[in-house]
């Protein structure tokens, strides 16, 4: 059985809303899926309720302790993806859901404060030696800022040798998603010709490649199948985008973004 955790210290970055739309991409794919709350808001419970179909299954956790022992059963009971769709800030669940996950997943918007927010998430992550991505969310369709925190989280991976950390394609806010959350649908089901059912089989296709290559699986090269995010026009200077500098790679990645503003704003004038 293969486990994914959705983790962000920052609350709002969409786990909940990720979970499901790749577990639709993963039944769609062939796999059995259940999705383990471990988030006392409940938004995936709620979601299951006002839904008619058996598949996927929801479980909830409420404490780190228990978290491992169900994920055991549901391997003997035959599911062979959970998704773990963690709270934000820390608990004894979310380090539970991250020593226990195959992948983890960061979701971050393209804002200065889910980016700052994902540091301490990436340092949990690799103090646990974890495999991980992050997940451009709820981003604008069209934006020089997707580019910008692209650069950053990269360059932020780069701190600790890392590449390949960005998992694509970005997923942009519609309609969509809101609308089959509140039927008890996946965006799959509620729309599966539109633009967010296409954004996250894209995603699923490459954290399913991941997962393989882990395993050692001969894997084909994803092709990403929504265009690539828009990286800052030329009619923006480059020195206000927020960037890492060179000089800066060793330093905190807080510090960096702080010292980032700065020259942006002295640059705005």
């Amino acid at each position: 059985m293969d486990i994914l955790a959705l983790i962000s210290r920052k609350g709002g970055t969409g786990k909940s809303t990720l979970a499901i739309g790749l577990a639709g991409a993963a039944l769609e794919a062939g796999y059995h899926v259940c999705v383990v709350e471990a988030d006392p808001l409940g938004t995936v419970s709620n979601w299951r309720m006002r839904r008619d179909r058996a598949l996927p299954t929801v479980e909830s956790v409420h404490d780190g302790y228990s978290l491992l022992p169900r994920l055991r059963k549901l391997a003997a009971e035959g599911v062979t993806l959970a998704i773990i769709d963690t709270a934000g800030g820390w608990s004894d669940t979310f380090n539970a859901a991250v020593r226990a996950a195959d992948l983890c997943l960061i979701p971050a918007r393209p804002s200065i404060a889910d980016i700052e927010a994902a540091k301490p998430t990436l340092a949990a992550v690799r103090a646990a030696e974890k495999p991980f991505a992050f997940v451009l969310n709820q981003t604008p369709v069209r934006s020089y800022r997707i580019g910008n925190a692209t650069d950053t989280l990269n360059d932020a991976a780069a701190a600790f040798a890392l590449s390949d950390v960005i998992a694509l394609p970005a997923i942009v806010a519609r309609n969509d998603q809101q609308d089959a959350l509140a039927l008890g649908l996946t965006v799959i089901e509620f729309a599966g010709d539109g633009k967010s059912a296409a954004e996250i089989r894209g995603l699923w296709q490459w954290v399913q490649a991941r997962l393989d290559s882990q395993k050692g699986v001969a894997v084909q090269s994803v092709e990403p199948t929504i265009d690539a995010p828009a990286r800052a026009p030329e009619a923006v200077p480059a020195d206000l985008t927020v960037q890492i500098l060179p000089e800066q790679q060793d330093a905190d990645l807080g510090a960096a973004i702080v010292a980032n503003q700065e020259t942006m704003l002295g640059a705005a004038g």
